[in-house]
């Protein structure tokens, strides 16, 4: 039996097309991104939508949850799905979720995206503080549960922390060396060399960001680097994380460089968008359709003109409460649904 052809990172907008390109590709496993952004329920949500899959394409993929699983996906012509976080953000505050995300079929982690989390520090803050006191109980839980801890997207520091305080290998499971192409989310030859003495590994990355002359980038010189880092750290340490994000649209792809940040402070609000506050609202009211079943929204009911009234109101029907003929105050709102507000540049009604 040949080497499993493994792929350690994609973010696809997955479909039977995909699938089909798998098994055409000869990729026996992936590590799919089942969580970005989202909490625990919304994590759920997404697991479901692969339980579908899997029940729809038996003969292309299946769940994986152990090595095991590699062999049997060269041995059954399929590929092996395995599930990862790519934020700590569905354990939320709670160490507990981290046995429940195991049980559920997780098995990696990232203990940042590229901003700072709970857990650690990401690549792209300004000061990276390590590994805090969460992260290490986090850490020693992962260890316990054996979920792959991944600082793909972490800080230097914090990585570094990390591999000394876990009891396993870690992974950096969709990055390139920094002396290779000088950007943020690649690792610095001391990561990577703390990284695979303690027996982690290494999945280079094609995402066009981590690559030198991005995408000019050529084969020649991707082979080359990966040449030399199999001089300096040890083949056996190396594999491919390719960051693919086929058929995903540009606003997520943007989404995945920048960080979401309601107000757009740093993280890429730019002029031509809408202003924080319009977004703020706007993101308010999908937590609110989100939140409970909403038959009426904004100026429906109310006979406002949303074009005219942008900033100002937002009115809300539920079943089992009576037509509105004035927008809800926000404090009845609140009664209602559990709703994070974060403060924008100007005030704005529910």
């Amino acid at each position: 039996m040949n080497a499993p052809l493994i792929d350690n990172l994609q973010y696809a907008k997955f479909s039977h097309r995909i699938f089909e390109q798998m098994r055409a590709g000869g990729v026996d496993a992936v590590h799919v991104t089942i969580a970005y952004h989202e909490g625990f329920r919304e994590m759920v949500l997404n697991l479901e939508r692969w339980n579908r899959w899997f029940e729809d394409h038996p003969d292309l993929i299946f769940r994986g949850s152990t090595a095991a699983d590699v062999t049997r996906a060269q041995e059954t012509g399929r590929t092996a799905i395995f599930f990862g976080f790519q934020n700590p953000s569905p354990i939320e505050d709670d160490i507990g979720l981290v046995e429940i995300c195991h049980q559920l079929g997780i098995r990696f982690m990232q203990l940042t995206y590229n901003n700072q989390s709970l857990l650690a520090t990401g690549c792209y803050e300004d000061d990276d503080t390590g590994l805090t006191r969460m992260g290490r109980a986090v850490v020693a839980e992962m260890n316990r549960v054996g979920m792959v801890i991944d600082m793909s997207h972490s800080a230097e520091r914090s990585t570094l922390e990390t591999i000394d305080h876990s009891s396993r290998p870690i992974a950096i499971t969709h990055a390139n060396p920094h002396w290779w192409h000088p950007a943020l989310r690649n690792k610095s030859d001391a990561v990577l060399k703390a990284l695979t003495g303690a027996g982690g590994m290494l999945g280079f990355s094609t995402y066009p960001h981590h690559l030198a002359d991005g995408p000019d980038c050529t084969l020649d010189s991707f082979c080359q680097m990966i040449a030399e880092a199999a001089a300096r750290y040890g083949a056996q340490h190396l594999g491919i994380g390719t960051d693919l994000c086929q058929d995903q649209p540009d606003s997520v792809v943007e989404w995945m460089r920048v960080g979401r940040d309601l107000l757009g402070r740093q993280q890429g609000h730019r002029p031509d968008r809408a202003p924080p506050g319009l977004a703020a609202r706007d993101h308010l009211c999908r937590r609110i359709q989100r939140a409970a079943p909403v038959r009426h929204l904004h100026g429906a009911q109310t006979g406002l003109d949303p074009a005219q009234h942008p900033h100002d109101h937002v009115a809300i029907h539920m079943p089992h409460m009576p037509k509105p003929e004035k927008p809800v105050p926000a404090g009845i709102i609140g009664k209602f649904f559990k709703i994070e507000i974060m403060q924008t540049s100007r005030p704005f009604r529910c």
